[in-house]
């Protein structure tokens, strides 16, 4: 899907006063970030590590796996994509609703796929496929897994790839990383992004993490030089400056919960819960796109149409919280369009 994501402003010729469509946190990019790539500019006369290995032997050391274990990424959506490229013509199962990229990948080389409600999935659900790919959290609705669960699944389907998401792992306090299970199951993969926490997006940035045997298989598909210079660079000081990074995740939990609150309070909305400081909301009466188109040409407020999502309605859109003043100008809005609506 080339078109259909959030953060699509630029699309749009009215001007964009704040943008809840994306779930990349608000904020600007760390501090140092932008000085540091660059300085690192004459990189760009050269041509780049084949694999990025300087950034996947730190990322590896970070987690505490070997080099082997690591490939970086031009971003989750590119591993989503080689993965699929890996196991092509095999048989899928995503778990739904899910990011469009998983079903949209899979069906550009050949996968058979099936579908799992979130609801349904148990930890001893049984499994047919090679692959299963889940986020987690999950996007869009915020849900979790806990590791018990995901390590069930693992244990009694040896024979599937749990393809697991974890690009808003840093966005919850209610589930940890699944890493520590690389070392009991040979059939995990995570796809890790480090671009949505750290406001760098348009570098695109992201990695995975597996068995040695996996990434293995993984890079016989992977195409030379296709993480730049600058983005190798931005990785390399995330993970140097690691723990003063990191963003505000209780303040911004605590001004989700605040706007969440207010707007459930909105008779011509539904408000779902969410472990992640996006969520899911839906309109009472007409249309995610007519509400979008509205708030956009009255209020200059962008939110994200949800109905391409797997399992939703024309009627869903989602959230990302941005900052308190901002959250109440939507609030407003909101408030106003509903007044409109059921006068």
């Amino acid at each position: 899907m080339l078109h259909g994501h959030g953060d699509d402003g630029y699309r749009h010729s009215h001007s964009i006063v704040a943008d809840f469509s994306t779930n990349v946190w608000y904020g600007c990019e760390p501090a140092g970030l932008k000085e540091y790539v660059f300085r690192q500019w004459p990189t760009v006369n050269r041509y780049p590590e084949v694999l990025a290995e300087s950034l996947a032997t730190q990322i590896a050391a970070h987690h505490d796996l070997a080099p082997t274990q690591v490939l970086v990424s031009s971003g989750t959506t590119e591993s989503i994509y080689l993965v699929a490229q890996t196991w092509a013509g095999g048989r899928s199962t995503v778990l739904s609703p899910a990011f469009a990229e998983y079903e949209d990948a899979c069906r550009q080389h050949g996968h058979r796929l099936q579908f799992l409600a979130w609801e349904e999935l148990q930890p001893d659900t049984p499994l047919t496929s090679e692959l299963l790919f889940v986020c987690n959290p999950n996007n869009p609705s915020g849900s979790v897994l806990e590791l018990e669960v995901l390590a069930a699944l693992l244990a009694g389907n040896p024979r599937t790839v749990l393809v697991l998401d974890e690009a808003f792992i840093e966005f919850t306090t209610s589930v940890a990383t699944a890493v520590p299970l690389l070392s009991q199951f040979d059939n995990l993969l995570i796809m890790r992004s480090l671009t949505k926490a750290y406001a760098i997006p348009g570098l695109r940035l992201g990695y995975v993490l597996a068995s040695t045997a996996l990434i293995t298989k993984l890079t016989q598909h992977k195409a030379p030089w296709a993480v730049n210079a600058l983005a190798v660079a931005a990785g390399r000081f995330l993970f140097e400056n690691y723990e003063q990074v990191q963003l505000p995740l209780p303040q911004l939990l605590a001004d989700k919960a605040m706007l969440s609150g207010q707007l459930s309070l909105n008779p011509g909305l539904i408000i779902s819960p969410s472990h992640t400081h996006y969520f899911l909301g839906a309109t009472r009466h007409g249309m995610a796109a007519e509400l979008k188109r509205w708030l956009l040409s009255h209020h200059g407020l962008l939110i994200r149409d949800a109905a391409n999502f797997r399992g939703l309605t024309p009627a869903h859109f989602r959230i990302g919280t941005r900052s308190p003043a901002d959250n109440q100008l939507l609030v407003n809005a909101l408030q106003e369009w509903s007044t409109a609506s059921f006068a």
